[in-house]
Formats: C-alpha cells, structure tokens, sequence
C-alpha cells in the first residue's frame, strides 16, 4: 500500500504541479491538508480528484481536509470529527476513510493540527482517542505544525509508530518546499503495519516548489508489524 500525505496550501500556487507531483508518486491512498474551503470550494475538490485518477472518499468543506483513494480501493465506511475549536483559532478536524485494499481493511485519517501549542496537544491526544479500538489498522497522515521533538508528534509517536522513524527513504524534513529545514508532514502508522520505507519522494519533475510550500511524503506499507 502506497499512502501520500500532503498540504495543498488550498491550491494557490500550481494545480497543475500538485497534480504531477501526486501522479508520480502513484499513491493508492492520498490524505489532504487545506484543500479549497471557498469559492467554488467542490469544483476544486472535485477537479484535483479527476486530475489525478482518484475519487473522494472522505472530508468535507470544515477545517480543508479530504482522504481520496485510487480505482479499486472500496470504501467500507466514512467519517468527519470536528474537534474543539477555540476562537479565533482556525477549525481543526479529523477526516477518516475506512477502506479496503486488495482485501484488507484499513482506516485511513488526515488532520492538520494548529498553531497553538496546547491545542495541538489537546487535538493530538482526542484524535488518538477517536482512532482507537477500531479492528482495521489505522494509519494517521498530515500537518502537525511541529517535529518530532514536539509533545504532540511525541504523543503520536508513543501510541502509533511515526513511520519515517522506523523505516527512513528519502528526505526528512518538509518545511518549507523552497528549502526544507523543519519535517512538519508526517504519517503515523497502527503496529499492526509494516512500514516498508516512509519520506519524502523523489522530485524528477521538479515540480515540488512550484505546487505547494510542503514537501509531500509517500509512505510504503505492508500488513504484519515486523518493519
């Protein structure tokens, strides 16, 4: 399973880049991060989708989050968690798609924690709690607007395994695309997965500063826990 995790920074930049750079990476599960909000917020939505072979399956207009899957991949069930808002914060949500790929089941989340860092704290614990006890694996990708030495990437990390840590392939960080020097972007995984290699893909196109200020990062899993 190859599951991409990137922020759009609500295609302001290159659409046309964003969708090459998602192309080449050929992800059969791809989560979203400030996707268009306004507008003709669905008609963006909606042409990235057919841009890039692939249908949403989960998200909705609240907080900019979509999870889209490939052809063959079955959703079983979807979800959207609106989670506490503190104005004037941002909105911040979890949007989740439980799918099966080639006959496994899995529960694919994307979120993009705030900027506060309280709330990213409170945000990281609640989404634990939401994604927990669910018989399918869970892998959770997104924006945490912080590294892993932050206490809500290290919350994460001690009830997932953050899966660049564990199985390292290309580059680390990915903040910002220009000049990357913060990994902000991250996809956490179930222990119940084998984390083949996870980071951030090779850039043939050179496309990645022209499509968005974060770098994406492409995850390679496998069932089992052994990797």
């Amino acid at each position: 399973m190859r599951i991409l995790t990137y922020n759009l920074r609500s295609l302001r930049d290159d659409p046309l880049a964003v969708a090459r750079v998602v192309r080449a990476c050929a992800p059969d599960l791809l989560c979203l991060q400030e996707v268009p909000r306004y507008g003709r917020w669905r008609a963006a939505r909606a042409g990235l989708a057919r841009e890039v072979g692939m249908t949403v399956l989960a998200g909705r207009r609240t907080a900019g989050l979509a999870v889209l899957g490939r052809p063959g991949v079955r959703l079983l069930a979807s979800g959207f968690h609106r989670l506490p808002w503190a104005p004037p914060l941002h909105r911040r949500a979890l949007a989740v798609a439980v799918v099966s790929v080639e006959g496994r089941a899995l529960a694919v989340a994307s979120t993009h924690l705030g900027l506060d860092p309280r709330e990213r704290l409170r945000h990281a614990d609640l989404v634990l709690r939401l994604l927990a006890g669910r018989p399918a694996p869970a892998v959770l990708a997104g924006d945490f607007n912080e590294g892993p030495d932050g206490p809500a990437w290290r919350l994460l990390a001690s009830r997932l395994r953050d899966a660049h840590a564990v199985a390292p392939e290309g580059g680390a960080a990915t903040f910002p695309a220009g000049g990357p020097r913060r990994r902000i972007d991250g996809i956490f995984t179930d222990p119940r997965l084998t984390v083949l290699g996870c980071g951030v893909p090779p850039d043939p196109g050179g496309d990645f500063a022209r499509a968005t200020d974060h770098l994406p990062v492409l995850a390679r899993l496998a069932p089992g826990g052994e990797g």
